[in-house]
């Protein structure tokens, strides 16, 4: 199911810690980072933090600058984006700033502590429980299905950032660092223990504001099973994004594909009708292009535009085929093959048959349709 774009922010010091908490706070980012915070802010549906970061910071999140309340009402946008807390205790100060500036506020807890939530706010917030235990897949959906976020700030705290993260859920990473040392072991850190995504995470911008850094950080790791990750969805849209470098063709769809390790290291792409050969698949392309004996290849993913064909005439091997010759045992598609060219094509019900874990993203059909607009009319 399709997710807000998650955008987590934060500023740490030179040995890693977060932002002091408590009545003397120590403050990271320079006062030009905080208007470049309060203009991202401005850009964004909702920001999220942790019901912990209410009870220490006792935040108020609002958008300060008065011209970007006015941009935001001038596109139809409330003043305030919509402001998010998640508690599995329902533990919550119903005197906090949190509650008492901005706009619509919405609380994300259990079954157990929607009632303790409900009982202390009133009807200052939505209150939404997720069940037994807090599920943040189903509250990345509830925001985008039912509330209409398309893009979360998540300020914090630590234990947020760690779990979005871990999960494969955040799109990006905005980290500020700040030319300060901390030294306190009991200062929280940015991020806990435990298992995260394999390789490195891809820089996408670095800017010094004032005496700090701004790093932008995008994860690549593909996902491992039948749940997508943030970086599934990236690298898909790359995908669909190289089948409108096809030649345009009256017979045979456009299609993009990419080949991604485990470390999300891109190992090739290609697309439809790549280097002049008016037969040739994008997945076949792709493949091609790497050495069958790659030690990489069974633990990668192909990202492909269009579900990989079961059944073709202009080559002896369909593309699902090739990819299972390959060793891949995890394919990612936009949009299953329609009865335009083959009658019940199935290349997704070829994989799984013979174990591939084969993940359909929907949400990105449309882009992948864009150049076979043609054909599908």
């Amino acid at each position: 199911m399709p997710y807000p774009y998650v955008l987590l922010s934060a500023a740490v010091s030179l040995d890693g810690y977060l932002d002091d908490t408590g009545p003397e706070r120590l403050l990271l980012s320079s006062p030009a980072d905080f208007d470049r915070v309060d203009e991202v802010r401005a850009s964004v549906d909702a920001i999220l933090i942790g019901a912990g970061t209410i009870r220490a910071d006792n935040p108020r999140l609002l958008v300060n600058a008065p011209e970007r309340r006015a941009a935001r009402e001038a596109e139809g946008k409330p003043e305030y984006p919509l402001k998010v807390t998640v508690t599995a205790t329902g533990d919550l100060d119903p005197a906090a700033n949190f509650w008492h500036t901005g706009g619509e506020k919405l609380v994300y807890t259990t079954d157990p502590g929607a009632e303790r939530a409900s009982r202390a706010l009133g009807r200052t917030a939505d209150v939404v429980s997720l069940g037994p235990a807090l599920d943040w897949r189903a509250l990345l959906e509830h925001l985008h299905d039912v509330r209409g976020v398309r893009r979360l700030m998540v300020e914090g705290g630590g234990t947020v950032h760690t779990q979005l993260l871990q999960q494969g859920l955040a799109d990006e990473v905005q980290l500020v660092l700040a030319p300060l040392f901390v030294g306190d072991p009991a200062a929280p850190r940015l991020f806990g223990p435990g298992a995260y995504q394999a390789g490195r995470l891809r820089l996408t911008e670095s800017r010094r504001i004032e005496d700090v850094v701004l790093m932008r950080y995008e994860p690549t790791a593909p996902g491992t099973g039948p749940l997508p990750t943030a970086a599934d969805h990236h690298w898909l849209r790359t995908a669909c994004e190289l089948a409108a470098l096809c030649p345009p063709s009256e017979t045979a769809f456009s299609v993009g594909a990419v080949v991604v390790a485990a470390d999300g290291t891109e190992l090739a792409r290609g697309h439809s009708r790549e280097g002049g050969d008016p037969v040739v698949h994008a997945e076949e392309a792709a493949l091609a292009k790497l050495d069958p004996a790659d030690p990489r290849l069974p633990g990668a993913t192909v990202y492909s535009s269009l579900e990989p064909c079961a059944r073709r005439a202009s080559r002896p091997a369909p593309c699902a085929e090739l990819i299972l010759r390959a060793g891949v045992r995890r394919v990612v598609t936009a949009w299953r093959e329609p009865d335009t060219f083959v009658t019940a094509a199935d290349g997704a019900g070829v994989l799984a048959d013979a174990g591939t874990a084969v993940v359909l993203l929907p949400e990105h059909e449309a882009l992948a349709k864009a150049p076979n607009a043609h054909l599908t009319r």
